[in-house]
């Protein structure tokens, strides 16, 4: 009774973790059924793994999982590291002054809108009139390639984007914990000899592997949710060949052309399955070969 007024403040968020994320669970009772709004959620055919046999035998299937598996390793692969060594070497900067001004400078475009974001990169990438283009064309007196149009340049663009955007960002939880090192170990080691690349890598790298283990466990728990807002703007008729991502095509089964929803709830059904098991084996995999995971 002493932690009554903790309790009271806790019931809050748990109500809303209850009405918004578990209450819903309710609604995916029908992607084992076949939807029917007349007669409802509740009232609706039960056709049990009917929806997740026909995903699977489509000939979407295999694209879409590509194209998501792809795009989600190649951004965990690229992007990953990079905070972490940008947080090493804002870290080893000495001017206070400098320090603020790039991070002030790396953290301003988390805040632009994946619209936004896109936009810019549109306008830069345009084969006519785009930043990238004019350069290319005065260096090489040649029309650049088409970009945007292109395939194979899709996932290129979209990680690379993402990372621009969010280096900075992702680098604060890494500062944090770097500015928790005790000094001595510093000043310790400065005395025995050791340069600063040998402090980094001996001292600062090690004491950020626990942060980085755990949030690697929960990138990987989300590898399949690929960005949905994103890969949508950047699609075109001409790069849908790996750019049609699982989240796109729920999206266009779900509400557009058919609106079959009991198909769409199924595929998602299926994304959030996988990503479920992700988070588990990966959380395993750490447990065996280091002493960091989440549970």
């Amino acid at each position: 009774m002493n932690r009554r007024q903790l309790y009271i403040m806790l019931l809050l968020p748990i109500i809303y973790i209850v009405v918004f994320s578990y209450v819903p669970m309710l609604g995916l009772q029908i992607a084992f059924k076949k939807f029917d709004g007349n007669a409802g959620i509740w009232g609706s055919q039960w056709i049990g793994l009917q929806n997740f046999i026909k995903f699977f035998n489509s000939y979407q299937f295999e694209r879409v999982l590509k194209n998501t598996l792809v795009v989600s390793v190649y951004h965990l692969i690229a992007g990953f590291p990079i905070p972490i060594i940008f947080a090493l070497l804002i870290n080893a900067v000495r001017s206070k002054r400098y320090k603020k001004a790039v991070q002030m400078i790396t953290y301003v475009p988390h805040f632009i809108s994946v619209v936004v974001l896109v936009g810019i990169t549109l306008q830069m990438f345009d084969s006519r009139i785009g930043l990238v283009a004019t350069i290319y064309t005065l260096l090489t007196k040649q029309p650049m390639p088409e970009i945007l149009g292109n395939p194979s340049a899709f996932p290129h663009l979209y990680v690379w984007s993402g990372i621009w955007q969010n280096t900075g960002w992702n680098s604060i939880i890494y500062i944090a914990a770097l500015a928790g090192v005790d000094s001595e170990l510093h000043e310790a080691a400065t005395v025995d000899g050791a340069s600063r690349l040998k402090r980094v890598f001996y001292i600062d790298l090690p004491s950020i592997i626990p942060t980085a283990t755990i949030l690697l466990i929960m990138n990987a728990g989300k590898m399949m949710s690929v960005g949905f807002e994103k890969v949508y703007l950047l699609q075109n008729p001409l790069n849908l060949r790996t750019s049609e991502i699982i989240s796109t095509y729920v999206y266009k089964v779900g509400l557009t052309g058919f609106s079959d929803f009991s198909y769409a709830t199924a595929i998602g059904l299926f994304n959030s399955v996988i990503n479920f098991l992700l988070i588990i084996i990966v959380n395993q995999i750490s447990k065996k070969i280091s002493d960091s995971s989440l549970w």
